[in-house]
């Protein structure tokens, strides 16, 4: 691989000599027409990958990364993990199944997958001896590790694929889109829906005006994780677990089962609730068919703010200004068992989690949770027979191999942190607006709730020593 350029100046550092002697051997660049056919892939082309999450849902990942998975057609080849870090070293060596309503997966972490692939338990210790033997890495941590690992990887010119959502807070979600674009990495955040032939379908559906002028836009999700207190009793750590580089630059919380490993989303200082993941996937839909970027106003509301878990249930309203020929857009977010009046009017198929389009001259609802996403159009009758409009968005190679195909080449990915930046800034824009208490007027470009500075708390944090972007 050709590496990215850094300023690291050359030179073994003390960390890097300590670990000579256990560290994956050098590859000779070779051209490939010397050494074999078609099928070999040569050193120069393999694209060297750091882990960072190697457990839990990094297990399941890696399937995708390495094209390993039911959802992709053959193995992508020239990837090679050679460094894994998990702060837990017990999760990162074991196998789990994941059951989805679609499929069923056996997942072995990363640990005992790549045994020969150097170890770490802090990602900044292996950006300090992988700077020259890697090329990219893989974020699949908790949502407040995601930007911390993701900046530091790209600031040495490292390709980065993250995890949704991009990150914690806004501000470090913006900073994270401008590394990226000053340092010219192929990005991509993890959404893999937005690689379905499904979204690019009713992407050109909606374009092509099928439903007419869509002014409103509704999305949802059943599930009602949250509504949790901070929990009581100190229990001793896991000897498995660092427990302080687990919390990295969230504020000190002693440690406790009920955030690790499975529950973390459920409090503001590591997650961002069911809107933070899984309105990222569905919010994606409307934020790609209609071109929006960032709202004028933002308003939500829920069961009386918990200053330290997530709500359980909550209903949040963007407004989003008029593009080009394109009129304004007022879409709204449900999660905890609401529904938008309008399904009790209509005859709509009442979806677990689902995005509705409603559009001057119809309506197009599209259900997220099955693998693959499907659509219907409404009125039925009206739309029967409808002939769909000329393909104009290419079939996906995959939503993990678009980003290894852009880092050996430099062809462009469907969810970079140019994109996917603004998306994540506007859905963690709902849960300030929640916190807040009030509806905000929304300044993009400084990052402002101009009628409320109190959001200013919600919209940014300081993070611990030792962790500073």
């Amino acid at each position: 691989m050709t590496r990215n350029k850094t300023n690291r100046k050359s030179g073994l550092t003390r960390r890097e000599f300590i670990g000579a002697a256990s560290s994956i051997p050098a590859f000779t660049i070779v051209p490939r027409h010397v050494l074999g056919g078609p099928g070999y892939t040569a050193p120069s082309d393999t694209l060297n990958l750091a882990l960072i999450g190697a457990g839990g849902h990094g297990a399941f990942l890696i399937n995708e990364i390495l094209g390993q998975s039911k959802s992709m057609s053959k193995d992508l080849g020239g990837v090679n993990v050679v460094a894994v870090c998990d702060v837990d070293k017990e999760r990162a060596g074991e196998t789990t199944v994941r059951k989805h309503s679609s499929f069923t997966a056996t997942n072995h972490a990363g640990f005992k997958r790549f045994p020969e692939a150097r170890r770490y338990n802090d990602f900044r210790r292996l950006f300090d001896w992988e700077e020259k033997n890697i090329d990219a890495a893989v974020v699949a941590t908790p949502d407040h590790m995601h930007i911390p690992a993701s900046v530091m990887a790209m600031k040495m010119g490292k390709h980065v694929y993250c995890e949704k959502p991009l990150g914690q807070n806004i501000h470090e979600v913006r900073i994270a889109a401008e590394v990226a674009r000053e340092h010219g990495v192929a990005t991509q955040m993890g959404i893999g829906n937005h690689s379905s032939e499904t979204f690019r379908r009713v992407v050109e559906l909606i374009r092509a005006g099928t439903i007419g002028e869509v002014r409103e836009v509704h999305a949802w999700c059943d599930q009602n994780w949250g509504d949790r207190d901070r929990p009581k009793g100190t229990p001793p750590v896991p000897k498995h677990l660092n427990w302080d580089l687990w919390l990295g630059p969230a504020p000190h919380r002693p440690y406790h089962p009920a955030y690790h490993p499975l529950a973390w989303r459920d409090f503001w200082d590591f997650g961002n609730g069911r809107l933070g993941d899984i309105g990222i996937h569905v919010i994606d839909l409307p934020f790609w068919a209609l071109d929006l970027k960032h709202p004028t106003t933002v308003e939500a509301e829920g069961p009386p703010v918990n200053s330290e878990g997530t709500p359980g249930w909550i209903k949040a309203t963007w407004t989003f200004p008029a593009r080009g020929d394109l009129p304004p857009v007022r879409m709204t977010w449900y999660h905890g068992g609401r529904r938008p009046e309008l399904l009790k009017e209509t005859n709509l198929p009442d979806w677990p989690i689902a995005v509705l389009f409603v559009g001057s001259d119809g309506m197009l609802i599209t259900e997220i949770e099955v693998v693959p996403p499907r659509f219907e159009l409404y009125p039925k009758e009206k739309f029967a027979g409808v002939e769909p409009p000329p393909q104009t968005i290419p079939r996906s190679v995959g939503h993990a191999r678009e980003w290894i195909e852009a880092c050996k080449t430099g062809s462009p990915t469907t969810t970079n942190f140019d994109y996917s930046g603004p998306l994540t800034e506007s859905v963690l824009l709902g849960n300030v607006a929640y916190r807040a208490g009030q509806k905000l007027q929304w300044d993009a470009e400084n990052l402002k709730a101009t009628n409320c500075p109190e959001a200013d708390q919600f919209i940014r944090r300081e993070n611990r020593n030792g962790w500073t972007l």
